[in-house]
């Protein structure tokens, strides 16, 4: 089996976990996928380290764009915000469509 199908393979498990748990309660699908996708001391893929990075660019995001509206925040750092966001949703999709792809990948394989 190739190493990059076996960590697609346990990164979608890692990811499963993370939405699964979320689903079933509220907040203990993070801490699953924080378990799943840590690996013994080689500083591994952690999805749940990105899916906290990207909910917190997010909503950092969305705070400036009310700080704005509010007249408290000057348009600079809006742009910058959402440029921030902008790259955090297309790096999410770009993972996601990887993912996909890994696991399409997967169901193709002979048993």
């Amino acid at each position: 089996m190739d190493v990059n199908a076996f960590n697609a393979a346990r990164t979608y498990g890692a990811a499963r976990e993370l939405l699964g748990g979320a689903q079933n309660k509220a907040g203990a699908g993070l801490k699953a996928g924080a378990q799943a996708g840590s690996t013994a001391g080689d500083g591994g893929f952690k999805p749940a380290e990105l899916v906290k990075d990207f909910a917190e660019t997010v909503a950092k995001s969305e705070a400036v764009a009310a700080d704005f509206m509010a007249g408290k925040a000057d348009p600079h750092s809006v742009v910058e915000a959402l440029a921030a966001a902008e790259l955090a949703v297309e790096t999410a999709v770009t993972l996601r469509n990887q993912v996909i792809e890994a696991y399409q990948e997967l169901m193709r394989m002979p048993v």
